[in-house]
């Protein structure tokens, strides 16, 4: 008798681990962050529909959580020692240096947000580091940035001509067809897609992120 209620017990428990395995395997797929490049082609005050850079139309629910920045250009002398940058760049060249594609330097209250050196989809092979500037160093080719962050460290060129970029909170009023964004996006298990944060280029300026 004893035997067989530890069989029913050992049983209730492997279905239970069966089953939050399975909650924690549907939570996660519904849970996919995306990144969407695009241009506004309408907004109702409720779903924003965008244009991606694929030519495909997308309807995203903004809501109550989700945060709108505006872009404001920089000059490369903006970039100061000491703060925290995130950089997209790609190898390139015979020793393989990493070289900017683009700059966005953080406002300091925004520090440490996505650190870490990793793959990045703006074009194939590129890598996104977000890290704190240890050292500017004039090159011949332009800046580099010795950048550092948990885990490790990383020596990036910035050639002449980078874009760079910093932002600042924004009404929803900035999202008008035509205009340019980079949106970080959550993707539901049934496809629904709500915009977390979004950056919008005005005058001009496009999100080179």
């Amino acid at each position: 008798m004893r035997h067989d209620r530890k069989k029913l017990m050992d049983r209730v428990w492997l279905l239970a681990g069966a089953t939050f395995l399975g909650l924690m395997s549907a939570v996660a797929q519904a849970q996919t962050t995306i990144r969407v490049r695009g241009t506004i082609t309408g907004f109702d005050g409720h779903i924003l529909v965008v244009k991606a850079r694929d030519g495909n139309y997308l309807n995203m629910n903004i809501a109550d959580s989700t945060t709108v920045s505006s872009l404001v250009e920089l000059r490369v002398g903006d970039i100061k020692q000491g703060g925290f940058v995130g950089v997209t760049a790609v190898r390139n060249g015979a020793d393989g240096a990493l070289y900017a594609m683009e700059v966005h330097v953080f406002p300091e209250v925004s520090r440490g947000a996505g650190e870490g050196h990793y793959d990045w989809d703006l074009a194939p092979g590129s890598t996104m580091t977000n890290a704190n500037i240890d050292a500017i160093v004039d090159a011949n080719n332009g800046k580099e940035l010795m950048l550092s962050y948990k885990g490790g460290t990383q020596k990036i060129i910035v050639p002449p001509g980078t874009p760079i970029v910093t932002f600042v909170p924004a009404e929803q009023s900035l999202l008008k067809p035509e205009a340019p964004i980079f949106a970080v996006v959550q993707q539901a298990g049934d496809g629904t897609l709500t915009a977390r944060r979004i950056m919008v280029g005005k005058d001009g300026l496009k999100p080179p992120m």
